[in-house]
């Protein structure tokens, strides 16, 4: 695999959460690589454009190999904020805005390139020529290595992916928002290829307390003594079972919660049991 079975998600590793130190920083890069977690989730705009920062001066100092991790990012959303001078929350698929996102992403991770950038979110006017354009520039001077978009329906994969090929599409998913099953999403990735990565794979479970999480909890606890695991362990061995290998991107920065993460990629659910956490979480049986 080119990356590991789960993601490490550094939303929450700045400013936009824990606010961790550069040593901080580093010992979680540290923790993340000893349990086999050795690809990290970026975007440009987490922390107000100043998590790849942190987390680029991190990694300088840790004494990580390059090439042991992978380095995921995005960009597109022009976000409002002090470090950003927009008047409107916006997107800008432009070639010459793709390019220097990417350089902007390069110099502040210290690295010479990522192993794959995505397109944050779709807009209304990408032009998906001239998104081609950037992307072909960007992987001949090797700074990235693969191309994907995140948040994108099949039918605008369709339409980028005709002028490229789309290696990633990054989605939410979860057993709370599995509209992706339905809708025509992971069929249309499952059949051209594309590697599905999910974030938010734990869903509202642990957010809300309602009918549904409440069902959900209770048929969870039923099956934990036989698979001598926790509640998120199942969730995410329930996504895992998907045969389009979907890979959870998650955002915890408990080193405990990165080790169940990562044991529970061997959790092979039974087929019913698969099932039975569906049916709890529609409150009905399949059609």
């Amino acid at each position: 695999m080119k990356y590991s079975k789960i993601i490490a998600g550094t939303m929450t590793w700045g400013n936009w959460g824990k606010k961790m130190s550069k040593k901080e920083m580093g010992a979680l890069m540290q923790h993340c690589i000893s349990q086999g977690i050795t690809t990290f989730d970026h975007a440009d705009i987490y922390g107000a454009y100043t998590t790849e920062t942190d987390f680029g001066n991190a990694l300088k100092s840790s004494g990580i190999v390059r090439e042991d991790i992978q380095l995921i990012s995005k960009c597109g959303i022009q976000y409002v904020c002090e470090n950003r001078d927009n008047k409107v929350k916006h997107y800008n698929y432009s070639k010459d805005y793709i390019i220097w996102s990417v350089e902007e992403s390069l110099k502040n991770l210290n690295t010479e390139y990522l192993d794959l950038l995505l397109l944050h979110r779709p807009s209304p006017l990408m032009v998906a020529e001239e998104i081609a354009e950037a992307i072909t520039i960007l992987k001949k001077n090797g700074k990235i290595k693969e191309f994907g978009v995140s948040n994108f329906t099949a039918s605008q994969m369709d339409m980028v992916g005709l002028r490229m090929d789309i290696d990633v599409n990054q989605i939410e998913f979860s057993l709370t928002e599995h509209s992706a099953m339905h809708d025509g999403t992971l069929d249309y990735m499952k059949t051209c290829g594309i590697l599905p990565m999910a974030w938010s794979p734990l869903g509202s479970v642990f957010r809300e307390d309602n009918e549904q999480t409440r069902r959900i909890h209770k048929q969870l606890g039923q099956l934990l003594d036989k698979y001598n695991a926790t509640e998120d362990q199942l969730l995410l061995a329930w996504t895992l079972k998907h045969p389009a290998g979907i890979i959870p991107v998650v955002g915890t920065t408990n080193k405990d919660r990165l080790r169940q993460a990562m044991e529970a990629t061997k959790i092979n659910l039974e087929l019913e049991d698969w099932f039975l956490i569906l049916v709890a979480c529609q409150g009905h049986k399949v059609p």
